[in-house]
């Protein structure tokens, strides 16, 4: 019963993307993304190097969709961590 509420939850987001239902309602968004790199040094410490922030695309949906997060998760994840 769970999964194939699930199922159809994930169909019906979807199709709203694909057919841009409701009518007028973009599919697309964009989030500013500020990434960083933590380098570890010898010394046991910890270096940051900032990069500036850049415009990542995503979905606007419940769901990721055709390759892209949904911008409401980007939103609340708009900082990126990469070990280096």
């Amino acid at each position: 019963m769970t999964v194939s509420l699930f199922l159809l939850a994930y169909i019906a987001d979807h199709v709203s993307v694909a057919y841009r239902i409701p009518g007028g309602r973009q599919p697309f968004g964009s989030v500013q993304v500020r990434k960083f790199f933590a380098i570890q040094l010898k010394d046991r410490k910890t270096e940051y190097v900032f990069q500036p922030p850049e415009a990542q695309p995503c979905v606007n949906s419940l769901f990721p969709q055709l390759g892209f997060e949904p911008c409401w998760y980007k939103k609340r994840h708009s900082t990126q961590e990469m070990d280096y």
